[in-house]
């Protein structure tokens, strides 16, 4: 092409925002329409593991993101009542040393500030906010993207990056409405000095029980504790970010847990509560010029940690399959090819991550040790994680 394709975004979380900013420093033309009036991300602690902190790496983040990362020790299982630890793996410069890249824990906020700073550092205005994208239309060479407000924004590439309830994803295909999967979080974040002294180590907890899960880890350098606790419930269906609860509320659905949860849940400043909502993965993410990523096509559970990852890599993908390619439904076609099949097999993981955190057996006090032992030891951690981690966006085949 003689010149390269105008991108327009619809979507500014943290895969449109990485998009934008892998396009925008390779010399592409970029437009991210946000449906808020303000761009603020809601939500709390994030998972970035070495095969998403690598891409952040390769965009020129990596001094930003040191001030308000933490990188913890390590990752340990605990037996949901007993508190019995069993290490998952080893973090801080294991990470660099068998993946070449680190792992760290990131205030959702701090993470999508960082993004949005840099995309606005290259093009001033490219973010448009109170943008709610509604549809598009295609015709030859270029594609139209509708807004709720009557606007209709031309360019040569949309990008779905709307998330799980996703316009454009209805539009394109007849993929049934998102579900409720039974499941309801809490999220909370809790000042570290105010807690025990067990639960001021930097290190990441999976505490493990039937029919629950509560996940920790420290963040901004170990200032505050992230607090996610998951409960299956069927009462509660609304998928939100900032749905405030009561602690009370909180402590309900952890009946029997361990005390350092309790004291925990005690500590959090406000509980936010949202239902887990999900579908199966497509298979075909792109129609003509118009193509998805994250979310709008493999919403996934947050059981491998890997949710905000997968549209990292995305974006960072997208971006070099379009400089790679000169047509860009070739590019789009290439992008889909690479990143269908691992997308999936995450989603599928996360599946079955979640059973594993609430199985049954757990309830049984000798039966969950031996559960415990069998299903976190090392050859078969090492099985389900370092295949995530070893994958490089930035050098993967396009």
């Amino acid at each position: 092409m003689a010149t390269k394709p105008h991108v327009l975004i619809a979507g500014a979380g943290i895969g449109g925002l990485t998009a934008a900013l892998a396009l925008l420093q390779r010399g592409y033309d970029v437009d991210v329409f946000e449906q808020a009036p303000q761009l603020l991300e809601f939500g709390a602690g994030v998972q970035i593991a070495a095969n998403g902190s690598r891409v952040l790496i390769a965009l020129g983040l990596e001094q930003r993101l040191k001030e308000v990362v933490c990188e913890a020790a390590g990752k340990e299982v605990r037996l949901w009542n007993t508190g019995q630890a069993f290490k998952l793996f080893d973090l801080g410069e294991d990470s660099i040393r068998r993946f070449g890249a680190p792992y760290w824990f990131v205030h959702r906020g701090d993470l999508h500030a960082t993004l949005r700073d840099a995309v606005l550092a290259l093009k001033k205005d490219a973010i448009h906010t109170s943008a709610r994208c509604m549809g598009f239309t295609q015709s030859g060479s270029r594609v139209t993207l509708r807004l709720e407000d009557g606007r209709a924004i031309e360019g040569d590439c949309v990008v779905g990056a709307d998330g799980v309830h996703s316009r454009l994803r209805q539009q394109m295909f007849d993929a049934g409405r998102s579900e409720f999967l039974g499941i309801i979080a809490w999220r909370g974040l809790a000042p570290r000095k105010a807690l025990s002294p067990e639960l001021q180590r930097l290190v990441g907890t999976n505490w493990v029980g039937p029919g629950g899960h509560v996940i920790t880890y420290p963040l901004r350098g170990g200032e505050i504790l992230n607090f996610v606790g998951f409960g299956e419930r069927s009462d509660w269906t609304q998928e939100s970010w900032n749905t405030a609860g009561s602690k009370e509320e909180c402590a309900a659905d952890f009946p029997g847990w361990h005390p350092l949860i309790h004291e925990i849940i005690s500590k959090v400043d406000q509980p936010y509560k949202w239902a887990l909502v999900g579908r199966a993965p497509l298979q075909t993410w792109t129609q003509g010029r118009v193509t998805l990523l994250g979310d709008s096509c493999h919403p996934t559970l947050p059981f491998l940690a890997q949710g905000a990852i997968m549209a990292i890599e995305d974006g960072f993908v997208l971006a070099r399959c379009l400089d790679a390619y000169a047509d860009v439904e070739e590019a789009l076609g290439a992008f889909q090819r690479a990143r269908v099949e691992r997308a999936t097999a995450i989603v599928n993981g996360s599946n079955a991550a979640g059973k594993r955190f609430h199985n049954p057996v757990l309830a049984d006090g000798p039966a969950a040790v031996g559960y415990m032992e069998q299903e976190w030891a090392p050859e078969k951690t090492r099985t389900r994680y370092d295949w995530l981690f070893e994958y490089d966006a930035t050098r993967a085949a396009i």
